[in-house]
Protein backbone atom coordinates (compact mmCIF):
# COMPACT_ATOMS: atom_id res chain seq x y z
CA UNK A 1 0.00 0.00 0.00
CA UNK A 2 1.40 3.45 -1.23
CA UNK A 3 0.05 6.61 -1.15
CA UNK A 4 0.50 9.55 -4.51
CA UNK A 5 0.28 12.81 -2.91
CA UNK A 6 -1.82 15.55 -4.92
CA UNK A 7 -0.47 18.50 -5.94
CA UNK A 8 -2.94 20.59 -3.71
CA UNK A 9 -1.61 19.05 -0.94
CA UNK A 10 2.01 19.78 -1.71
CA UNK A 11 1.19 23.31 -3.01
CA UNK A 12 -0.57 24.46 0.24
CA UNK A 13 2.38 22.90 2.59
CA UNK A 14 4.82 24.95 -0.06
CA UNK A 15 2.67 28.12 0.66
CA UNK A 16 2.56 27.54 3.70
CA UNK A 17 6.66 27.24 3.82
CA UNK A 18 6.95 23.96 4.84
CA UNK A 19 9.64 21.87 4.25
CA UNK A 20 9.51 18.66 1.96
CA UNK A 21 10.33 16.22 4.85
CA UNK A 22 7.81 17.92 6.50
CA UNK A 23 4.93 17.04 4.56
CA UNK A 24 6.38 13.65 3.58
CA UNK A 25 6.73 13.08 7.43
CA UNK A 26 2.85 13.95 8.22
CA UNK A 27 1.56 11.60 5.61
CA UNK A 28 3.65 9.01 7.61
CA UNK A 29 2.22 10.25 10.87
CA UNK A 30 -1.11 10.03 9.48
CA UNK A 31 -1.18 6.86 7.29
CA UNK A 32 1.87 4.99 8.94
CA UNK A 33 5.01 3.31 7.20
CA UNK A 34 3.46 3.67 3.69
CA UNK A 35 5.44 4.62 0.43
CA UNK A 36 4.79 8.13 -0.96
CA UNK A 37 5.14 8.51 -4.63
CA UNK A 38 3.71 10.77 -7.48
CA UNK A 39 2.14 11.13 -10.22
CA UNK A 40 4.67 12.52 -13.13
CA UNK A 41 1.15 14.97 -13.51
CA UNK A 42 1.34 16.39 -10.21
CA UNK A 43 5.65 17.55 -11.31
CA UNK A 44 3.60 19.13 -14.33
CA UNK A 45 1.31 21.47 -11.97
CA UNK A 46 4.48 21.93 -9.53
CA UNK A 47 6.49 23.31 -12.07
CA UNK A 48 3.85 25.42 -13.71
CA UNK A 49 3.45 27.05 -10.54
CA UNK A 50 7.38 27.79 -10.75
CA UNK A 51 6.88 29.67 -13.65
CA UNK A 52 3.75 31.62 -12.65
CA UNK A 53 5.37 33.24 -9.51
CA UNK A 54 5.76 36.45 -8.95
CA UNK A 55 9.24 36.93 -7.98
CA UNK A 56 12.69 35.69 -8.48
CA UNK A 57 12.77 34.15 -4.34
CA UNK A 58 9.01 32.50 -4.89
CA UNK A 59 10.52 31.28 -8.16
CA UNK A 60 13.60 29.72 -6.96
CA UNK A 61 11.73 28.42 -3.34
CA UNK A 62 9.10 26.84 -5.39
CA UNK A 63 11.84 24.79 -7.99
CA UNK A 64 14.04 23.91 -4.89
CA UNK A 65 10.83 22.57 -3.62
CA UNK A 66 9.86 20.88 -6.81
CA UNK A 67 13.60 19.32 -6.61
CA UNK A 68 13.64 18.16 -3.50
CA UNK A 69 10.37 16.64 -3.76
CA UNK A 70 11.24 14.56 -6.77
CA UNK A 71 14.58 13.46 -5.95
CA UNK A 72 13.01 12.01 -2.40
CA UNK A 73 10.11 9.82 -4.00
CA UNK A 74 9.45 7.96 -6.70
CA UNK A 75 7.85 9.40 -9.40
CA UNK A 76 5.63 7.36 -11.10
CA UNK A 77 5.25 7.86 -15.30
CA UNK A 78 1.56 7.79 -17.36
CA UNK A 79 2.41 4.56 -19.03
CA UNK A 80 0.63 2.55 -21.64
CA UNK A 81 -1.76 1.01 -19.16
CA UNK A 82 -2.70 3.97 -16.71
CA UNK A 83 -3.65 5.41 -19.90
CA UNK A 84 -5.53 2.79 -21.27
CA UNK A 85 -7.08 2.89 -17.61
CA UNK A 86 -8.09 6.31 -17.74
CA UNK A 87 -9.73 6.64 -21.28
CA UNK A 88 -11.53 3.69 -19.93
CA UNK A 89 -12.70 5.51 -16.69
CA UNK A 90 -13.16 8.93 -18.39
CA UNK A 91 -15.58 7.49 -21.17
CA UNK A 92 -17.77 5.21 -18.73
CA UNK A 93 -17.98 8.47 -16.36
CA UNK A 94 -18.27 10.86 -19.27
CA UNK A 95 -21.10 8.34 -20.31
CA UNK A 96 -23.25 9.04 -17.02
CA UNK A 97 -22.80 12.47 -17.55
CA UNK A 98 -19.44 13.00 -14.81
CA UNK A 99 -16.49 15.23 -15.73
CA UNK A 100 -13.82 14.16 -13.99
CA UNK A 101 -10.65 16.80 -14.88
CA UNK A 102 -8.03 14.99 -16.97
CA UNK A 103 -5.01 15.74 -14.20
CA UNK A 104 -6.99 14.42 -11.61
CA UNK A 105 -7.58 11.46 -13.95
CA UNK A 106 -4.46 10.65 -14.71
CA UNK A 107 -3.14 11.06 -11.07
CA UNK A 108 -5.58 9.23 -9.45
CA UNK A 109 -5.79 6.63 -12.30
CA UNK A 110 -1.62 6.15 -11.46
CA UNK A 111 -2.67 5.51 -7.80
CA UNK A 112 -5.45 2.70 -8.70
CA UNK A 113 -3.00 1.19 -11.04
CA UNK A 114 -0.24 0.91 -8.28
CA UNK A 115 -3.33 -0.09 -5.70
CA UNK A 116 -2.31 3.16 -4.11
CA UNK A 117 -4.51 6.07 -2.40
CA UNK A 118 -4.26 9.38 -3.12
CA UNK A 119 -3.30 11.50 -0.23
CA UNK A 120 -5.49 15.28 -1.09
CA UNK A 121 -7.02 18.07 0.26
CA UNK A 122 -9.58 18.56 -2.42
CA UNK A 123 -11.34 15.08 -2.64
CA UNK A 124 -13.88 16.13 -5.00
CA UNK A 125 -12.71 14.79 -8.47
CA UNK A 126 -10.61 11.96 -7.17
CA UNK A 127 -14.05 10.66 -5.35
CA UNK A 128 -15.66 10.34 -9.14
CA UNK A 129 -13.04 7.46 -9.74
CA UNK A 130 -14.45 4.41 -9.52
CA UNK A 131 -12.32 1.82 -6.84
CA UNK A 132 -10.04 4.38 -6.23
CA UNK A 133 -9.11 5.29 -2.28
CA UNK A 134 -9.06 8.87 -1.30
CA UNK A 135 -6.87 10.05 2.03
CA UNK A 136 -7.91 13.60 3.41
CA UNK A 137 -4.66 15.10 5.02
Amino acid sequence: MGLILDSSLLIAGERRGQRVWDILERAKASQGETENALSVITVVELTHGIYRAKSEADRQQRRVFVEELSQAIPVHPVTLEIAQLAGRIEGEQAAKGVVIAVPDLLIGVTALHLGYSVATLNARHFRLIPGLSVVLL
